[in-house]
This record gives structure tokens, sequence and C-alpha cells, in this order.
């Protein structure tokens, strides 16, 4: 048994084979999350969407740049002030229902200056 490789965990080697080499040190790929740009620097587009929703009407917000938890805060603040459910994830934010030009003012009093509408 060998001692001298204590940091040898088997779970960071899951989906790796197997290496013969002694000196061969396994790389776990660690994905870097973009930073938060402040709410004046988001380039936000604010859209209606139809498409592949059964006919049913969304508002969509795309062009955030920033964590995960970030867009689901921002998310959740839209959806509760605009009282109806949606969804944030990949950067873009689905509130469900006609909300267009709720959610742009809503936006731009919580600082997103640089909010378009678009469509």
């Amino acid at each position: 048994m060998r001692k001298d490789n204590k940091n040898n965990d088997w779970k960071e080697r899951l989906n790796i084979v197997y290496s013969t080499n002694p000196n061969f040190h396994y790389e776990t790929e660690t994905e870097q999350e973009e930073s938060t740009l402040p709410p004046s620097q988001q380039r936000l587009r604010v859209s209606l969407d139809r498409k592949n929703r059964g006919g049913k009407v969304v508002t969509l917000v795309t062009g955030f740049v920033g964590t995960d938890d970030d867009l689901k805060e921002l998310g959740k603040m839209l959806k509760s002030k605009c009282g109806v459910g949606g969804s944030a994830k990949d950067g873009e934010i689905i509130v469900q229902g006609d909300f267009k030009q709720k959610v742009a003012e809503l936006l731009l009093k919580a600082g997103y200056t640089q909010t378009k509408t678009a469509g």
C-alpha cells in the first residue's frame, strides 16, 4: 500500500481511465464561474416570447452576466413583484405572462440602467 500519495482520493478520478506513470497527477477540471457585473453595467434585453410554450406568452429577460445565484435572486425578485411564476437559468429569466413593461420598469428601479425592451 502506498502511503506517499495521501491526496489520491478515488472520487476525484471517477472519469479517469488508468495511468502507469508513477509521477502522473490527476487534474480535475474546475469550472470558473463568471463574476457578476454590477447592475449599471448589465446589458439586459426584455422581450415577449411564444416559441415552444404551447401558445402561452412569457416575458424573457436575456443578457445577464454573472453567477447562477445572482440570476436566480433577480428572477425571484421579478417574479414576486409581478405575482407570477417563472424560472431563471442559463443566463435567462422567464416570467410567465405579458409583463414586458413592468419588468423593464422594475429593472430600471433596481439599477439596471442599460435595460432595453425588444420587439
